[in-house]
């Protein structure tokens, strides 16, 4: 099965790039040496304007306004971050025999099945820790098979 990746238009790549730049820019220390020395500026100028009320707006506006401006774009960056991990460990879960493919897409899960998936693995792990065994199975259903024979073996003995 071949699947064509999306391309974005000329004006969104524009954008991507131009977010892209501005992120990584943001946060060197360049960036952080350039905010430092514009509060420093802003600090040695206030007995220049008599600490006067406009001499506080100028700081509150500006910085106001790069807070405001640069929450999207990390945001932005976050969310791209986080949905490219997230295909990286849906790849690795497709592609290895062993791994439960019903967490692929586990991110779009609501809080009720991440809840009861995560129950579900606590139970597995205390199971793992009684068996005395943490490295033997692989998947979710794997282990429930793995537990279901040690104890039928158990149960058992020859």
């Amino acid at each position: 099965m071949s699947i064509s990746l999306p391309t974005e238009s000329s004006r969104s790549n524009l954008f991507a790039r131009f977010a892209a730049q501005v992120t990584a820019w943001s946060g060197s220390t360049l960036a952080f040496c350039a905010a430092l020395g514009t509060v420093l500026l802003w600090a040695l100028t206030g007995p220049m304007f008599h600490y006067s009320e406009t001499w506080q707006l100028v700081i509150n506006t500006g910085t106001t306004i790069v807070t405001f401006l640069m929450v999207f774009l990390i945001q932005r960056a976050q969310n791209k971050d986080s949905l490219v991990l997230h295909l990286k460990l849906n790849e690795l879960i497709a592609a290895h025999k062993g791994a439960s493919n019903r967490l692929i897409n586990a991110q779009d899960f609501s809080e009720q099945e991440i809840h009861l998936l995560h129950r579900y693995f606590d139970v597995l792990a205390e199971k793992a820790r009684q068996d005395r065994d943490l490295g033997r199975t692989h998947s979710v259903e794997e282990a429930e098979e793995n537990h279901v024979i040690k104890q039928q073996a158990h149960r058992n003995p020859l």
